[in-house]
């Protein structure tokens, strides 16, 4: 693997904030351009869904519109990048913060963690093929 161009960097830089604002947006069609058809998207560490593309999305238009608001910051992106004969892939890491507003709460809950996202360069530009969240820390979350 070698370490990004600072074009590539970019690139990778736009599509993670892209994800945060289709997630804080709930843009679920913006979020869906994110991904490739056949991700792969694994939310377990935070109690979510974790299956396709569409999965991910079913379940958030379904649960994430209780949340008032979700106020994501992505940070701290390493990206490996492999320019192989079968076509360009990416292995990223950055850091997430997520300040938001839960039902039932008096006071914005916050968390964050790392993003761990397997990408690829398509025709339209890089696209994740596969999340794996990894929620580090929770504070005020919501009663069990």
């Amino acid at each position: 693997m070698t370490q990004a161009s600072a074009s590539d960097t970019a690139e990778i830089a736009a599509l993670l904030y892209r994800y945060a604002r289709a997630v804080d947006t709930k843009d679920w069609e913006l979020y869906r351009s994110v991904f490739t058809d056949d991700a792969h998207i694994d939310y377990s560490s935070a109690g979510a869904v974790v299956g396709s593309r569409d999965e991910a999305v079913d379940w958030f238009a379904a649960n994430f519109g209780v949340i008032a608001w979700s106020l994501h910051h992505v940070t701290n992106i390493e990206a490996d990048v492999d320019t192989g004969p079968e076509g360009d892939t990416a292995r990223v890491r950055a850091m997430f913060y997520n300040p938001m507003q839960l039902p039932g709460m008096t006071g914005p809950s916050f968390c964050g963690g790392y993003y761990h996202h397997e990408l690829v360069r398509t025709g339209g530009g890089w696209r994740s093929r596969r999340l794996v969240e990894e929620n580090v820390w929770f504070t005020n979350p919501p009663a069990q």
